[in-house]
């Protein structure tokens, strides 16, 4: 069965939340002083002001001092690890980047679960801020996917979605709202604690609103329920594929920009360059003049990888931006540092170069680190017409690279807009809160997309196409550019 909880859980292990401590769930219950905790969000307000690119890009600071204050103001009763790790998260989220954040104590919510704990059943479909049924797992046999839910408990579905993105740091309500595709059903239990039972208000096309009371769900009631789900499509993010769809008409999907097969060796790209050379020499020999590259779903990784890819098509020299900015702070020319420790041979490396940079650029200014061409690949490349397919599920360098292929001109791109940025804050860093060991990541730089647009925004498609809100059988998004392609 292509289920697609479980076909994701690769993607969603890089794009959502991770346990924030190696420890036990038991450790998330110990009491935290009411001034330790003062003194933990003030270590945290400090570092974010000091280490943060632009701490207030999509945030007014009289705001987050408001903020910072309510929170300060709230402990006065000692409180559990787990408790203040979620109020300093909400606390760093606030701010609206990505990349500022301090991880979901994964081992809380992991501990409960393995005991039989209960959650929501439905996982959602989010499109234009409006929640529908994805899949079902509550074995009510009055929900159809597709049905969209106005109400839980009598409570607004837009109210829902504003509780549960508090827990994750995002842009845009369209990045909070694809990663709540996958974890609604978790930040839900956040919110709510156990529940046995869940009223719904839902409303069906042609049909109008309904009431339905669906029951919380253990681990095995979904492994149960899993079983007899009807099969639809769904995509792989792991998977690599290279083929002739039709006599002209080649396929490829690269998977992750990422040693997938050897996590051991996770930035090792030579198994990655035999595969894309191999594709493309496919590609020629059956004399594809149409080529379809699939960025559905990516998880994204590093460009010394999708560079190799581009550079098949590339009719000039390109980088994934136009520029890289970074802040000088101790912060981060502290985190550089731990990694020139572990791995002393790294300072003829970019870590060495950012290291000569933090050391003449006073703290708390800009520098432009200068990101190096890639040229395009000796010899025959592929010079026909090339198609990138996108949606809210591609990521990190694979947004990079659908904006390299739309600024160079060197591809349509379809499907629907990513969720993640383009021009965006990121090259993120940590630094530690100094009583509880949490980890707080932060953006270190502002990377412009290739065409110089400063605006933060994912990419936008020149031929939009909509995903299917429930997928059928078949990848209805390819074969509507499939059939877009032979009109054209």
């Amino acid at each position: 069965m292509k289920n697609l909880l479980l076909s994701l859980a690769g993607l969603l292990s890089l794009s959502a939340a991770m346990p924030a401590l190696a420890e036990p769930a038991s450790a998330w219950d110990s009491l935290v002083a009411p001034e330790t905790a003062r003194d933990e969000l003030d270590a945290l307000y400090k570092g974010l002001q000091s280490a943060h690119f632009d701490l207030y890009a999509h945030q007014p600071e009289e705001a987050y001092d408001a903020r910072y204050q309510a929170i300060r103001e709230g402990f006065e009763e000692p409180i559990s690890l787990y408790e203040l790790a979620l109020q300093l998260q909400k606390f760093t989220a606030f701010g609206h980047v990505a990349h500022a954040r301090i991880d979901f104590p994964q081992a809380v919510y992991d501990s409960y679960r393995d005991a039989g704990g209960k959650t929501f059943p439905i996982y959602l479909r989010i499109v234009d801020g409006r929640a529908y049924v994805g899949e079902d797992y509550s074995g009510a046999s009055d929900i159809q996917p597709g049905d969209e839910i106005r109400a839980i408990d009598g409570i607004d579905m837009a109210q829902w979605l504003a509780r549960t993105a508090q827990h994750l740091s995002a842009d845009t309500p369209y990045i909070a709202h694809s990663l709540l595709e996958f974890s609604f059903p978790k930040y839900l239990w956040v919110e709510l604690g156990e529940r046995d039972a869940f009223q719904l208000t839902l409303h069906r096309e042609g049909e109008g609103r309904f009431q339905v009371e669906v029951p919380g769900v253990t681990r095995s009631d979904i492994e149960i329920a899993s079983q007899t789900m009807p099969e639809r499509f769904a995509l792989n993010p792991n998977a690599r594929d290279a083929k002739m769809l039709t006599d002209s008409v080649a396929y490829l999907r690269p998977g992750p920009f990422y040693n997938v097969e050897d996590p051991e060796n996770l930035w090792d790209a030579s198994g990655f360059r035999t595969f894309i050379d191999d594709a493309f020499e496919q590609f020629l020999a059956n004399e594809a003049d149409t080529l379809i590259i699939d960025l559905r779903d990516n998880p994204g990784g590093d460009n010394s990888f999708s560079d190799l890819m581009i550079a098949w098509i590339a009719d000039e020299p390109f980088r994934f931006a136009a520029d890289f900015l970074i802040r000088s702070s101790d912060e981060a020319a502290a985190s550089n540092q731990a990694r020139l420790d572990a791995n002393p041979d790294s300072v003829a490396g970019v870590s060495g170069r950012f290291a000569e940079f933090y050391a003449e650029t006073p703290r708390g200014e800009v520098f432009s680190f200068d990101i190096d061409y890639t040229s395009p690949r000796e010899g025959v490349r592929f010079s026909g017409d090339v198609y990138v397919l996108i949606n809210r599920h591609s990521y990190s360098n694979a947004v990079n690279t659908a904006a390299i292929f739309q600024d160079y001109g060197w591809g349509v791109i379809a499907g629907e807009k990513t969720a993640d940025m383009a021009t965006t804050y990121g090259a993120m860093e940590s630094f530690t809160l100094p009583e509880t060991g949490l980890d707080v990541g932060f953006p270190k730089a502002h990377i412009i997309r290739p065409s110089g647009e400063r605006k933060s925004d994912g990419v936008t498609p020149d031929l939009p196409i909509r995903t299917p809100i429930i997928a059928s059988e078949k990848d209805d998004v390819l074969e509507t550019l499939l059939g877009l392609i032979a009109e054209r």
